[in-house]
C-alpha cells in the first residue's frame, strides 16, 4: 500500500488541463460509458481553472524520490451551491478519478479529507456533497468509507447537452 505522506493535494493550474482533461474523459467512459467530446471537455475544464467562480479543481501529486518531477494520481473538482438555509454554501465535489494504478491506495481518501478539512476551516462552507451514478457501487461504497452519507434529496436534471444514458440516439 502506498504511504498518502508521498501525496500533496494542490489547487489544479493550468499546466494540469491536459491530465485533467483525460482523466475527466476516462472517468465518464468507465462510470457512464460516455464518450465526452474532448475539445469541449478541455474547453470546460479550462475555463473552471480561469475562472474560479465556477469551481475548482484539486489534484493528488505522487512524490517520486525517485524522479523529480510529480505525477498527478487523481483529481476532484469542487463546484458551488448556495444555501439560504444556512446562509453558507456547499461544495459540491465532483470529476472524481484516481488512476487505475492508484486505486485503493488512499488516493481519494487523502482527497477528501483534504478537502473536508478545508471546507470546514471556512465560515462560508457549510457542508459538502457529491452525486454518484446510480449503478456505481464501487464508488458509493468509497464514499460512505470517508464518512458520507446517502442524503434524503434525489436529483433531477434537463441535460441540454448530453442525453440521459438510458434514451435512444447518436449524439454523445
Amino acid at each position: 500500500m502506498m504511504s498518502t505522506d508521498r501525496l500533496r493535494i494542490r489547487p489544479a493550474t493550468l499546466e494540469d488541463v491536459d491530465v485533467l482533461t483525460n482523466f475527466s474523459a476516462a472517468m465518464a467512459l468507465e462510470t457512464e460509458q460516455r464518450t465526452l467530446e474532448l475539445m469541449r471537455l478541455r474547453l470546460g475544464t479550462r475555463a473552471v481553472i480561469e475562472q474560479p467562480e465556477r469551481g475548482q479543481f484539486y489534484v493528488a501529486d505522487l512524490h517520486e524520490a525517485a524522479r523529480a518531477d510529480r505525477v498527478i494520481v487523481g483529481q476532484l473538482l469542487i463546484t458551488y451551491e448556495w444555501s439560504d438555509w444556512r446562509n453558507a454554501q456547499f461544495w459540491w465535489i465532483q470529476s472524481v478519478y484516481v488512476s487505475p494504478a492508484w486505486r485503493r491506495q488512499g488516493v481519494y481518501r487523502a482527497m477528501h479529507h483534504a478537502i473536508v478539512d478545508l471546507a470546514r476551516s471556512r465560515a462560508d462552507v457549510c457542508g459538502v456533497r457529491l452525486y454518484v451514478e446510480g449503478d456505481n457501487r464501487v464508488a458509493r461504497q468509497v464514499y460512505e468509507r470517508v464518512g458520507l452519507s446517502p442524503s434524503a434529496y434525489r436529483i433531477y436534471e434537463s441535460d441540454f447537452v448530453l442525453p440521459t444514458p438510458h434514451t435512444t440516439g447518436t449524439n454523445t
